[in-house]
């Protein structure tokens, strides 16, 4: 039956249920409304956090390796993370957009344009030569991961570059060859040090001769 030919009393008490549905439905659309727009908030804020971040690490960082994946299983990047930390470097993997903002006005930003497909980066603040090296010797035998490029020192170098840097003594090898050094009999430092003096010598005496 329509609502016309019910009784009065019944009229009004359907007229309220229709009130207070439409009160209802209309609550719950501003709550949703509302609920999204916290929502788009929270997520602004997020990502202006993680740029900021990422820019405090790309103005910090000494040297910068940018590799590309494709196609790399957990248990490798696992390896490759514990043998970046052990050696003093941070692993981030990067979101493209994001991270090209935070490059901004940092020496990232010449390689910022190369953030393209799954990519990370390795970070050192102290040791120059460590992601070049680490990286390199990690993927000698992998065909999933490949350098991109790094900046180093405020400069950007190619993959050649990359390599032989890669060849270069560390900190580590540095001080253990210090510490050699240091360990030997004064006499023999004295020596040691007066080697490259005495080269010189003989070969400007013999020129004179």
């Amino acid at each position: 039956r329509s609502l016309s030919n019910l009784p009065c009393r019944d009229r009004t008490w359907w007229f309220s249920i229709l009130e207070f549905l439409l009160v209802a439905c209309t609550l719950c659309q501003a709550y949703t409304q509302q609920a999204e727009e916290v929502k788009a908030k929270v997520q602004k804020d997020e990502k202006e956090q993680i740029i900021k971040d990422l820019n405090d690490r790309f103005t910090r960082a000494k040297s910068a390796v940018l590799a590309e994946f494709s196609k790399v299983d957990v248990e490798t990047v696992t390896k490759l993370r514990k043998k970046l930390r052990d050696g003093g470097v941070e692993y981030k993997v990067l979101k493209n957009t994001l991270a090209r903002r935070a490059a901004k006005g940092t020496p990232i930003e010449q390689v910022s344009d190369q953030f393209v497909g799954p990519v990370a980066m390795a970070l050192s603040y102290a040791d120059v030569i460590a992601p070049a090296k680490i990286i390199s010797d990690f993927i000698k035998d992998l065909e999933t991961i490949k350098i991109r490029s790094a900046v180093v020192e405020g400069k950007k170098i190619d993959v050649k570059g990359v390599q032989a840097l890669a060849k270069l003594p560390g900190l580590p090898e540095l001080r253990a060859t210090l510490l050699g050094m240091i360990n030997q009999p004064a006499s023999k430092l004295v020596r040691t040090l007066a080697e490259p003096h005495s080269r010189l010598a003989r070969i400007i005496r013999a020129r004179s001769e």
